[in-house]
């Protein structure tokens, strides 16, 4: 299927999808997405643009989604390297994954002030530049972590119990919707958000495994 098109709430969304567009590779795109002013609230908060994450080699074998920047990734201009960052790793490395092989990216790329759920503005503001970071990795699995990430891929009415454990085609992408590892630390070691993140990296892994 296709994958859903947030609504166009605003001019500053449609400018952010044509800034995005025409970046000719991922060095372009992102000197444009840390100059962005699309959303005044979380540009006057933020330290930093958190592009996202590439493998040394610049080829991503998977690419991970999650929802925006919290405190730590703020602070260092990279996702996912707080608590729950270190979670993923782990989850990853018991999947038989590695996160040298990934792609590392999230829907919104400014944290929201009090680490609060990103407004659908927001959202639509920041998908040019998810849309053209996808476009330009290329990459055929995608792991959508958490409820705000899958609702992206996969419609605002995405119930996450119901479309996790299988891969959803998406513009020719398969993309896998699981737990967001801060579910997996709220709920604790022995919670069914670990269990199921690493039950779907796995599944993951073994979907790889079976293209390579």
């Amino acid at each position: 299927m296709a994958a859903p098109r947030p609504p166009r709430l605003d001019a500053a969304a449609d400018e952010v999808a044509r800034t995005a567009a025409a970046a000719p590779d991922w060095a372009a795109l992102a000197t444009a997405a840390r100059g962005c002013l699309a959303c005044p609230e979380l540009a006057a908060a933020r330290q930093h643009v958190v592009i996202g994450d590439l493998p040394r080699s610049g080829r991503a074998r998977f690419v991970l989604v999650g929802e925006a920047p919290g405190a730590t990734e703020d602070e260092t201009g990279r996702p996912f390297v707080g608590k729950s960052g270190a979670l993923l790793d782990q989850l990853l490395a018991e999947a038989g994954l590695s996160r040298t092989e990934a792609a590392v990216l999230n829907i919104v790329k400014c944290r929201p002030p009090g680490n609060r759920t990103p407004k659908a503005p927001e959202v639509a503001r920041c998908s040019g530049w998810l849309r053209r970071q996808l476009e330009l990795l290329d990459t055929p699995v995608v792991v959508a972590l958490g409820l705000s990430s899958a609702k992206w891929f996969l419609g605002p009415r995405t119930v996450l119990g119901a479309v996790r454990g299988r891969p959803h085609d998406v513009d020719g992408r398969a993309v896998w919707a699981t737990y967001h590892p801060s579910a997996a630390i709220r709920f604790g070691p022995n919670g069914a958000p670990r269990a199921g993140l690493l039950a779907d990296l796995t599944a993951v892994a073994g979907s790889l495994e079976e293209v390579a």
